[in-house]
């Protein structure tokens, strides 16, 4: 077997392993929590990083005006159907055996990177601003506006006494793996083809 069709096989089953590990963790540093809050997105899924986290962010979050936490956003239910559609698609194109469909398949990976990233901007975006007027406790910016709790989409973000990190897990990681290998598959293969 040519060594781009395995590594397109492999890119393609990289695909399957964010349904066994998480593909994204939000932490929630404060003084008054000694053990850090946080949450784990699955493909398909929202879980407590440790017991009750999500009942507690929430709980605190309510004196400030923001929603509930999501836990069955339409997104869980569409990603596992694009992954594993494009995990059989992978291992198809990898029986092709043809550069030009590997390269397409990173291309449309990389797309779907990108839109699940937007995606999840907008999520954050609506999460962190659309406020309850009626809430407990209102924070003012230094110009009198309402202040936004908007996680940070990768990195490290202090919202007041908050120190909220958002980073990728090891679903995350090898899905973006798999995509890297596909294209790594495109470049030897284009190789095998012209030898």
């Amino acid at each position: 077997m040519k060594k781009s069709r395995i590594v397109m096989v492999i890119a393609a089953l990289l695909l399957f392993t964010p349904f066994f590990f998480p593909i994204w963790r939000i932490v929630l540093e404060a003084p008054q929590y000694p053990t850090p809050l946080g949450l784990d997105i699955h493909v398909n899924k929202i879980v407590d990083m440790n017991p009750n986290d999500l009942k507690n962010i929430n709980l605190m979050n309510h004196y400030i005006g923001m929603k509930d936490l999501p836990v069955d956003l339409p997104e869980l239910e569409i990603m596992p159907i694009i992954l594993v559609v494009m995990g059989v698609a992978g291992v198809l194109l990898a029986a092709k055996g043809e550069s030009k469909w590997y390269l397409t398949w990173f291309v449309v990976m990389a797309f779907l990177g990108c839109l699940g990233m937007y995606d999840f901007y907008l999520w954050q975006y609506d999460y962190g601003h659309t406020l309850d007027p009626r809430a407990i406790i209102k924070f003012t910016n230094e110009d009198g506006t309402p202040m936004a709790y908007q996680p940070p989409l990768l990195g490290t973000k202090k919202i007041l006494n908050f120190t909220i990190h958002s980073y990728p897990q090891l679903g995350g990681y090898l899905v973006g793996l798999g995509a890297a290998l596909s294209f790594v598959a495109a470049c030897v293969g284009w190789k095998e083809e012209n030898q």
